[in-house]
């Protein structure tokens, strides 16, 4: 199935679901596998080598009728012994699923258990950006609002650009962004393995003074008809300045006028969460309106239960270090 029709089927289907994300873990040397479920569903997967245990990740997929009770046993059947036959410990999956006790309990029926390790984000905000520029901003936060309209008056220039160039600088910024709030960025493999697999879909926006000193960086990836602000960096001057909120309004004004209907900025913090590696900016992201969307978290279908146990430790003391 091409991924333009896949795209019709499941709307909710993501860039962590297309060929270009298949081809960037080819590149970086993950194996993927890609099946297609006689023509009645689609999972992209990549085996994943971690020393903790070999295991089979499915990111925002598979792409199923999940009320199919049938077709989603045989579905998992199928994922079982391409894990068996790539002799991985577990298989890791977060489905495109609203949270829900109803759509928990077919996880669980399907001899799924809650990951201790989140996978794509779970909790987020999408905004719908079929609305009118006017109705976006009427619909943001009042002081967000009055920050967008800010950059305007202090003469904040937004530029964007795919260009090598961009993505090292984007790295070094983000690197230095990461020692300061405390996270772990992706490499400069990653990102470059990304530009080359996405090719004119991934771009990375930057916010400046009228004197051109950087504020804010913003990497933007866009599939079917969704815009993703997956990752971000900021310099100091960010901290006085509504860089970042300059930047998101002109991605959220760039995709609108491309046909795209959602934006997916991609991770805040649960709720009652201040600890929460995502707190910090979960104020920030809220505040251009949109609805706040929580997917059933990860869930594990467990191959060999000895080697997976060990894996569930390490991945539990983790999760609590890095405030997850």
């Amino acid at each position: 199935m091409k991924w333009s029709e896949i795209i019709k089927k499941y709307p909710e289907a993501n860039f962590l679901q297309s060929p270009a994300y298949a081809k960037m873990n080819e590149l970086l040397g993950d194996k993927v596998i890609e099946e297609d479920f006689g023509g009645r569903g689609r999972a992209l997967m990549i085996v994943r080598d971690a020393k903790r245990g070999r295991y089979l990740e499915i990111p925002c997929g598979p792409l199923i009728d999940w009320k199919d009770k049938k077709l989603a046993r045989e579905v998992f059947e199928k994922i079982r012994k391409i894990a068996e036959k790539e002799k991985c410990v577990f298989v890791r999956v977060r489905p495109q699923l609203l949270a829900s006790a109803e759509n928990l309990k077919i996880l669980e029926s399907l001899g799924l258990k809650k990951s201790p390790m989140h996978l794509a984000a779970e909790h987020t905000v999408i905004i719908d950006l079929s609305k009118s520029e006017e109705e976006l901003l009427a619909e943001m936060r009042r002081q967000t609002r009055y920050d967008v309209r800010r950059a305007e008056k202090l003469g904040i220039k937004v530029e964007k650009s795919n260009s090598e160039e961009i993505f090292r600088e984007f790295r070094n910024e983000q690197a230095k962004t990461a020692r300061r709030q405390n996270f772990i960025p992706p490499s400069l493999k990653v990102l470059l393995a990304e530009r080359e697999a996405f090719g004119d879909d991934i771009v990375i926006y930057t916010a400046e003074t009228s004197e051109g000193e950087k504020i804010a960086y913003g990497l933007v990836i866009k599939t079917g008809k969704e815009g993703d602000y997956y990752e971000a960096a900021s310099t100091e001057l960010n901290r006085k300045l509504p860089g970042a909120h300059a930047l998101l309004w002109q991605a959220m004004k760039d995709l609108k006028a491309d046909g795209f209907k959602r934006f997916n900025l991609w991770g805040i913090a649960p709720a009652g969460q201040p600890n929460h590696r995502y707190a910090g900016v979960t104020t920030f992201k809220t505040g251009f309106g949109g609805e706040i969307v929580e997917y059933v978290p990860a869930h594990d279908l467990i191959i060999s239960k000895i080697k997976y146990l060990k894996n569930w430790v390490v991945e539990t003391t983790r999760k609590k270090k890095r405030h997850l």
